[in-house]
Order: C-alpha cells, then sequence, then structure tokens
C-alpha cells in the first residue's frame, strides 16, 4: 500500500524534533514568551520539548500514528497563546527574526500547523477529497 502522505509526516518529525530539542537545550530562552497564566513555565517548557519529540518519533509507530498526530495538532493550538505574547509584545527571543515579518506569517500558519499535523495521520482528508453526496444532493 502506497504511503502518500510519509512526506508529510518527515516534515513534521523533522520540525517537531528540531523544536523539541530546542525547548530542552535553550529552555529559558523561552521563558519570557510564556503568557503569566501558565503555571511552572520552565517545566512547561521542558514538558513541551518532551512532547514534541514524543509526538515526532510517534509518527513512525503505526499504532501511534494517528494518536500522535492529534496531539500535534493540539499542541499547536496551544502554543499559540504564547506566539502571540511574543509577537504583540515584542519579546526577543535570538536567533528568531523580531518583525513582524516573521511574526504575521507565522501566526498565520499556525492554523495549516495544526491541519498538517492531521491530515498527515488520515484524522482528516479535507480539502482534498471530494464530498459524498446522496440522493438528494445533500452532502453528508
Amino acid at each position: 500500500m502506497r504511503d502518500d502522505r510519509l512526506w508529510l509526516r518527515l516534515g513534521l518529525t523533522g520540525l517537531y524534533g528540531f523544536i523539541g530539542v530546542v525547548h530542552l537545550a535553550a529552555t529559558d530562552r523561552f521563558l519570557p514568551i510564556m503568557p503569566d497564566w501558565v503555571p511552572q513555565p520552565r517545566l512547561v517548557v521542558i514538558g513541551t520539548g518532551l512532547c514534541e519529540i514524543a509526538g515526532a518519533g510517534a509518527l513512525f509507530v503505526p499504532r501511534l500514528r494517528r494518536l500522535a498526530g492529534i496531539m500535534l495538532a493540539l499542541y499547536a493550538v496551544c502554543v499559540f497563546p504564547a506566539n502571540i505574547k511574543q509577537a504583540v509584545w515584542g519579546i526577543a527571543v535570538p536567533p528568531i527574526p523580531h518583525t513582524w515579518w516573521y511574526h504575521g506569517p507565522r501566526l498565520a500558519l499556525q492554523p495549516v500547523m495544526v491541519w498538517w499535523a492531521l491530515y498527515a495521520v488520515h484524522a482528516v482528508d479535507w480539502p482534498f477529497t471530494a464530498r459524498k453526496t446522496g440522493e438528494t444532493g445533500v452532502s453528508r
């Protein structure tokens, strides 16, 4: 059976694997962008790094693949407040560019990251699979 989404999972693995390692290696750099309401921010940054690495690896374990994609999608939603805080408050986190040319597209692409994780594990097929219609022509 041909795996047409393998390249998408490879991309996610590279991205989340790399970011996970950075979260563990440079934990303190992420602390300024943590929203004030997050308890134990240092532990949360370390935890997110571990989750990124675990999710990246689990994408290649067939029985964990779907769950990993769903969890990485949820992860992308959960880190959105930190990304907003960094952009709106103008918090510099070297070597990330400190400009709206970076932050604008990053924020706009966050929903794409959610979709990417879900699509890569066949949790969603939208928009590439045609809708099925019944005799009435109404989409189901």
